[in-house]
């Protein structure tokens, strides 16, 4: 596991740093603002992959005597990283592209190397964006995710930037700047969503989603007469899970104690690398205590 995510994300770095070079040489010659513009944001792209590729080798480390929850959550730092590099690039855009349409020195030299290295760009973010989602959702890496959509948004903001080309070919100099404002547009609305994910995680916030879920798969469980007080936290590709189930008073300990096993074992076959623990409680259930908390879990 640890080999292909290393691999993936090591040739994401390679990617980066010919991406880079290629536009920021190409961006120098033509004057392109729009092409500048994304040779910044592949340079901090270059930052981000860096970044994963560390993030990736130290968040599958085994728990240790400090780190009792393991390392995952470098995991989610890194994408925090990542979300401001990237409003650092939206700032330099915006303000360049703002002040080039107000002093109206927007004029750029096209050649044809300015269109190949934009389709060049939308060819290699669509082949790395491919291959980190690939093994991203094969092992539940938000650092491998967070590099996949970097990638992806250069295609989007790639192909703003052609068009922006397109217009200056035929005089409409103008039309750079703006395409460098809609890349700007792109990284800031993909800025906002790692940023929020990353935040919601290293604070602990539960994911509404997977604890729906998790409540979901427990109450098929017909050995578990209700639960309460689930907990779920989320730590780089790790789930941890807290729960406490009640059981019929009549079974002993260790009827009780395998009920929680397969509980556990059920959660786990459910979901990727889960750390469960259940608390079980022998409880006699009334009629009308069992509507109330079915309605809470509910």
């Amino acid at each position: 596991m640890e080999k292909e995510k290393k691999r993936v994300a090591g040739i994401s770095v390679i990617a980066a740093i010919f991406l880079t070079g290629f536009k920021l040489l190409i961006g120098i010659l033509t004057g392109s603002l729009g092409i500048l513009s994304e040779a910044l944001h592949s340079g901090l792209d270059l930052i981000a992959a860096v970044i994963t590729y560390f993030s990736v080798r130290i968040s599958d480390k085994p728990a240790d005597k400090e780190h009792h929850f393991g390392h995952g959550k470098i995991e989610n730092f890194s994408a925090l990283i990542e979300t401001l590099l990237l409003v650092i690039t939206c700032v330099w855009i915006v303000y360049e592209a703002i002040n080039r349409l107000v002093s109206g020195n927007t004029h750029i030299q096209v050649t044809a190397w300015s269109y190949i290295v934009v389709v060049t760009s939308i060819v290699i973010d669509i082949t790395r964006s491919r291959a980190l989602y690939k093994v991203a959702r094969k092992y539940n890496s938000q650092a491998l995710e967070a590099d996949a959509l970097h990638f992806s948004t250069d295609i989007w903001s790639s192909a703003v930037v052609l068009v922006g080309l397109f217009c200056a070919n035929f005089g409409i100099y103008a039309a750079d700047s703006i395409a460098a404002l809609g890349v700007a547009l792109i990284v800031l609305t993909v800025s906002y969503r790692l940023g929020k994910r990353a935040i919601n995680v290293l604070l602990d916030r539960s994911p509404v989603t997977l604890s729906d879920e998790i409540s979901s798969i427990i109450k098929l469980i017909p050995e578990v007469l209700y639960f309460h007080d689930l907990k779920v936290r989320v730590a780089g590709a790790d789930t941890f899970v807290n729960v406490t189930i009640h059981v019929d008073p009549k079974l002993n300990i260790a009827e009780a104690h395998s009920i929680s096993h397969y509980v556990e074992e059920v959660l786990c076959k459910r979901i990727e690398r889960c750390e469960v623990h259940i608390h079980y409680e022998p409880e006699e259930l009334k009629k009308s205590d069992s509507k109330i908390l079915e309605n809470t879990n509910n």
